[in-house]
């Protein structure tokens, strides 16, 4: 059976309700995938991840090669039981994180050369050196090495790493082809996924992605979105590399994003999201809700009994109040923070649960867009 199916698309959009399978783990599309940048999801245990419905999360290649290393994960085991991640995973190539490493990298054609934020030490890395890498954490997901570009930048400035983002894609495909039949860690082949770059520039966002469609990929990620452009630059970058991806291929919008973000995806044909915000809100005090964001700080909950949200089916909402988990924020309880991004999560997971039944109905996403738009706009 393939790897992705599509069950269903939208007939007035280009969303679609399909599956990933892993063997026989199947996870349900369009998903969102909760970041463990260190082999775990901040304040959560894998099974708690777990619990909430998720069955796929990202980790991250840089930080996971610096520390502890890709090689003594491997010696352990792989990322699954290093972890103890029993589901399916995603690791990044490691190309985001080095050059948001201002100051500190070096781009050629062979790779990058760039300084440990931990220690200072010099590494140099080529796309066949981030594929070893995954390999040796033994993800289900790969991607390949790309070059994303700060926003704003030129145009000419766009196409260099456009360009070599293409080269290092093929480079990066030449080298898992060598190692065909390379397995994750839970015993299932690992899938390859190509990265479309180009900034907000159309043609060149055009040209990377039919030139990379051109390669046997198993997925396509849409890159270099989220860094600094406007939101309707984003949908447009979305709306033109859209119907330049295979059909039949899932497609993973890198690092996006906010609930509304989310919905606006998925109506654009995305299959596959990852952010930080449900966690890392979290961790600020900020909660995601139905009626928009809640700041649990606020002294207005000082003596509030009502859960973070009425109905909300979630572990936090089911058990405590709004007043006890401002009191153990405010104190600095590390409890806080595990449950509200207990709910966070849970609330992630729900929104995308509830776009998956409204595509399978036949609903029109973009009543849900609007009310989302409402709450988290005003």
């Amino acid at each position: 059976m393939s790897f992705f199916e599509i069950l269903k698309g939208d007939t007035a959009s280009s969303a679609r309700l399909g599956l990933l399978r892993f063997g026989s783990l199947i996870c349900d599309t369009p998903l969102f995938m909760p970041v463990g940048t260190l082999g775990a999801v901040k304040t959560l245990s894998a099974d708690e991840v777990e619990a909430i419905g998720y069955r796929l999360i990202l980790g991250n290649t840089y930080h996971l090669y610096i520390r502890p290393g890709d090689k003594l994960i491997h010696e352990l085991g792989g990322l699954h039981q290093f972890s103890g991640w029993k589901n399916a995973l995603l690791t990044d190539s490691g190309g985001f994180q080095v050059f948001s490493l201002k100051g500190l990298t070096k781009v050629t054609d062979e790779g990058v050369r760039f300084q440990s934020h931990t220690d200072g030490a010099y590494h140099f890395m080529t796309p066949e050196d981030s594929l070893q890498i995954q390999q040796n954490l033994g993800s289900n997901i790969q991607m390949v090495l790309d070059e994303p570009v700060e926003h704003p930048c030129s145009e000419t400035r766009s196409r260099i790493a456009m360009n070599r983002t293409i080269a290092w894609a093929e480079r990066s495909m030449k080298y898992f082809q060598q190692n065909e039949g390379s397995k994750a860690g839970d015993g299932n082949l690992a899938k390859l996924f190509g990265i479309v770059q180009g900034s907000v520039f159309p043609d060149q966002r055009r040209e990377c992605a039919e030139r990379l469609a051109e390669l046997p990929f198993d997925g396509m990620a849409i890159g270099g979105l989220s860094v600094g452009e406007s939101n309707s630059q984003m949908y447009d970058m979305l709306d033109i590399s859209e119907p330049c991806l295979p059909k039949e291929k899932p497609r993973y919008l890198m690092g996006v994003g906010t609930p509304l973000d989310l919905v606006n995806g998925v109506i654009r044909g995305v299959d596959m999201f990852d952010c930080v915000m449900p966690t890392r809100n979290a961790r600020n005090g900020t909660l995601f809700t139905w009626f928009g964001k809640m700041n649990i700080r606020n002294k207005k909950f000082e003596k509030d009994r009502l859960p973070i949200e009425e109905g909300c089916s979630c572990y936090t909402c089911q058990t405590y109040e709004r007043a006890y988990l401002r009191h153990l924020f405010r104190c600095g309880e590390s409890l806080a923070l595990r449950l509200l991004t207990i709910h966070n999560l849970h609330f992630y997971y729900q929104l995308m649960a509830k776009i998956r039944k409204m595509i399978k109905d036949e609903d029109d996403l973009n009543t849900l867009r609007k009310e989302l738009q409402e709450v988290y706009e005003r």
